[in-house]
């Protein structure tokens, strides 16, 4: 079983109005099939055991599902290996005596709460400002009431993949929320069901994200490489022609 011995330099912030700094630890022999996020407990034990204040990080499910976890690793949001989660990193993805830089997600609309934990709250209401679904509650349909073509639920499954972590807009250098929004819009806007509020959807959820403050696109893609799951920017330029139609439309 290999062991290493990693030099981290962790951002250190007590509150969104406190001044952060660089703090260096060091991890050592941390098993290389340990996670990322199991070797920062490893590091707050120690930390805890010699009265120190242990490193705040963001996590939940640690199994790339729930969005929560995420920070700036050597400057990539979620770390070096593509379409994985923070807590899906290993550390037999760095080397012995490799010095990691740990930085939580910079953007004026996620504001540090504290040392790597950042206030996601203004993704959710931007979802939120998408509002609801027009459909008859009470018992089950039958499975084959409302079809749907295999293409749209393809793309719909494709866009639903999206947790909200983040990394999209930690890699943007605009800190445009586009590519997140732009999945939760086309997959409403692909199925039957979210076909009736599809023109206010995006009109409202486009408006929210200007008020929290995210900038818009302008094509770096640097979005698309950072995703966990992969979302296409495809999904972009659906939200932007959406955008316009709808807009037109309500004039």
């Amino acid at each position: 079983m290999k062991k290493i011995t990693v030099k981290l330099v962790v951002w250190r912030q007590n509150g969104p109005d406190e001044k952060g700094f660089f703090k260096t630890y060091f991890a050592e022999n941390i098993d290389t099939d340990a996670s990322f996020l199991e070797m920062l407990d490893v590091v707050n034990e120690g930390l805890v055991k010699n009265g120190s204040e242990p490193i705040a990080f963001a996590h939940d499910c640690r199994e790339g599902i729930c969005g929560t976890c995420g920070a700036v690793v050597n400057g990539e949001a979620h770390g070096p290996r593509e379409k994985l989660t923070l807590c899906q990193l290993h550390m037999r993805s760095f080397s012995n005596g490799d010095t990691i830089v740990l930085e939580p997600f910079r953007a004026r609309a996620l504001p540090i709460v504290k040392d790597l934990v950042v206030d996601r709250s203004a993704l959710d209401r931007i979802v939120q400002a998408g509002g609801y679904i027009s459909v008859r509650t009470g018992s089950a349909p039958d499975a084959n009431a409302i079809p749907v073509p295999k293409k749209d639920a393809d793309q719909a499954f494709d866009a639903a993949q999206c947790i909200g972590c983040a990394a999209c807009v930690a890699a943007c250098p605009n800190a445009s929320a586009m590519l997140m929004m732009s999945a939760k819009v086309s997959h409403l806007s692909s199925l039957p069901q979210g076909q009736p509020e599809s023109k206010q959807r995006v009109l409202d959820m486009v408006s929210q994200m200007v008020k929290e403050g995210f900038g818009g696109c302008s094509n770096e893609y640097q979005c698309e490489v950072a995703c966990p799951k992969g979302i296409s920017v495809k999904y972009i330029a659906q939200l932007n022609r959406q955008y316009l139609l709808s807009a037109i439309k309500s004039e």
